[in-house]
């Protein structure tokens, strides 16, 4: 399509010389594809070639019309409105650059010049508690950036680093001594992430009542908190862990390994993996030496209390907490030797943090602090700041318990998935374990591509009712479509309509067979941009444009009844390659496409 494109802006030059004298390179002309209410495939906005040309908008427009028509094969026809110059491509040169995205294999890298060892780290939860609503946004949101990146042919890694350690997953451990009276994940019969969610919710809970009896008792607020005996005791914990105190450390590592074992379970059933896994408990300690390294430069300075600070108002930071005055560390600790461990690792050129944009802040210093410590990658680093997601309720606050289960809200998109399908009654035919995997596919898929779909970087609502409908927006529409298409070529297959027949005696297409190609045409522009804006929401823009196109096509034209044998067989054939460009899209998203629904 770029090429394509390429050809027409130096069709336009030459007759912006051929009919006005003038010398405008193609270099200099912007085109756009046309408004769908319009025909055409191109647009030339002739408005900025009025004081060059020295004519009116339309008159430019009309006059490099007739000329290209009249001296360019690839042009077959024009419009004007207003100061737009609207171009039509002949049929010749769609059928050409069909056959070329025919021959693509499927898979093949789209090169763009970018970085070529890439890491990019998401998910990244604490294990006081299992993942919500927002966990999911920031996994499918990684995993997805990483198959686009690797759809450019870079070698991608996707790491997690589990906040294993600090004063959250003590207090949930605290609780736990306190009431936890043995329980277990199997005693329970619970998830071990959401036991150790349960417990890290008590802890508020008891810790707020304290708040509330010193400050009864006329403590100040500010110093209620610091003084409640559960934060006091959590504290002394922590120490104690850093210390290696074994009682501490048994318990830490009982409770973190029922955390792990229901993240896991959630991560398979939600689709997303990783090729490495870093734990912050082992890094804080690399994190320290780079802390003795900035002090020993000069870089970082001591306050009075003992604790390590660096001053960053020059950047415009203020200034920034590296170790606390009782030596334990805080997040930015872990994080100097996270991203230390990760270059030794991978010698990556490109590494990209998911991370909330509530970390904006955080992430700006970690970049800051590594460049004053003069480290080869902090240049490398790319904080991908995404939104928070909203339900209709309101916002959500794990402290209090009020977070939306990850987990439940994946049982209650496959079980709205259900309702929807069968509504539909369109899975006669299917065994009762095809249907509980097509449910979960576009349960899954409706809940992926809803939260893929916006901009990263915008604050969205998440609806559950709005993601699974079969039409309209929806991954479950797009999953539809490529179903559908699945169908036609099954039939193919039976009639004897090979999907690579020779199509050179092919003249002429129907409009919305150009439009088709136009859309398919531009997967490798698509996948280019997704991967310069870290945006998985132009793919599933794209996803959706071509299903929409191709549903224009399958209304206007009869595949199996049409009488011309070779125009029968462009009909399979563009509905094959339709289909494996939606399932190449939504791969990229992470979303299964299925066959029969």
């Amino acid at each position: 399509m770029q090429e394509l494109e390429q050809d027409i802006k130096t069709a336009l030059s030459a007759a912006i010389q051929q009919v006005f004298g003038a010398e405008v390179p193609a270099t200099q002309l912007t085109i756009q594809p046309t408004r769908k209410e319009f025909a055409g495939a191109f647009t030339l906005v002739t408005f900025p070639l009025t004081k060059a040309l020295g004519k009116g908008p339309e008159q430019i427009g009309q006059a490099l019309g007739e000329w290209l028509t009249a001296n360019e094969r690839k042009v077959s026809g024009f419009n004007v409105v207003k100061g737009f110059l609207n171009l039509e491509i002949a049929d010749a040169e769609w059928l050409r650059l069909f056959e070329q995205l025919r021959q693509r294999p499927d898979g093949a890298p789209v090169p763009t010049g970018g970085p070529q060892n890439v890491v990019v780290e998401y998910s990244s939860p604490n294990t006081n508690k299992p993942l919500h609503l927002g966990h999911l946004r920031n996994n499918f949101l990684g995993y997805s950036v990483a198959e686009i990146l690797a759809a450019t042919g870079a070698t991608v890694t996707k790491a997690n680093l589990v906040n294993d350690r600090g004063i959250h997953i003590c207090k949930s451990m605290l609780a736990y001594q306190y009431y936890g009276q043995g329980e277990t994940p199997q005693s329970a019969g619970i998830k071990g992430d959401h036991l150790a969610g349960k417990y890290y919710v008590l802890f508020e809970k008891h810790y707020r009542e304290q708040i509330r009896q010193l400050e009864a008792e006329g403590v100040a607020p500010d110093v209620a908190k610091k003084q409640a005996p559960l934060m006091l005791e959590a504290q002394t914990m922590l120490q104690k862990w850093e210390q290696g105190d074994e009682e501490v450390i048994t318990l830490w590592t009982q409770m973190n390994g029922w955390v792990y074992e229901g993240f896991d379970e959630t991560y398979q059933t939600i689709g997303v993996d990783f090729g490495k896994f870093y734990y912050e408990s082992g890094t804080y300690l690399l994190g320290k030496e780079r802390v003795e390294e900035g002090l020993q430069k000069g870089v970082f300075f001591k306050k009075e209390d003992g604790s390590v600070w660096i001053d960053l108002k020059e950047e415009g930071l203020d200034e920034k907490l590296l170790l606390r005055a009782d030596g334990t560390s805080v997040y930015i600790t872990q994080d100097l030797g996270t991203a230390e461990l990760k270059y030794q690792d991978f010698g990556y050129d490109l590494s990209v943090y998911v991370i909330a944009d509530e970390q904006n802040y955080h992430m700006q210093v970690l970049k800051a602090v590594l460049k004053k410590l003069g480290k080869p990658y902090a240049d490398a680093i790319y904080h991908l700041s995404y939104g928070m997601v909203d339900l209709p309720s309101g916002k959500m606050k794990s402290r209090e318990g009020t977070v939306v289960d990850a987990d439940e809200l994946v049982r209650e998109v496959v079980a709205a998935a259900k309702a929807a399908t069968l509504e539909k009654g369109k899975i006669e035919g299917l065994s009762e374990d095809e249907q509980r995997q097509l449910f979960h596919t576009l349960g899954l898929g409706a809940l992926k591509y809803y939260l893929l779909k916006v901009d990263p970087r915008k604050r969205m609502l998440f609806n559950p009712e709005e993601s699974v409908k079969l039409e309209g927006d929806t991954g479950p529409f797009i999953q539809y479509s490529h179903a559908r298409i699945a169908a036609i070529r099954r039939k193919a297959a039976e009639l004897g309509i090979a999907e690579d027949a020779d199509l050179s005696a092919l003249t002429a297409l129907p409009a919305s067979a150009r439009g088709l190609v136009q859309e398919l045409a531009r997967y490798a522009g698509v996948v280019t941009e997704a991967a310069r804006t870290f945006s998985p929401a132009v793919v599933a823009q794209f996803a959706y444009d071509v299903a929409r196109a191709y549903n224009r096509f399958y209304t206007e034209v009869k595949i199996f009844t049409e009488p011309d044998a070779t125009s029968r067989a462009f009909f399979v054939a563009l509905s094959a390659q339709t289909g494996r460009t939606i399932k190449a899209s939504m791969k990229l998203l992470g979303i299964e496409v299925p066959e029969r629904m």
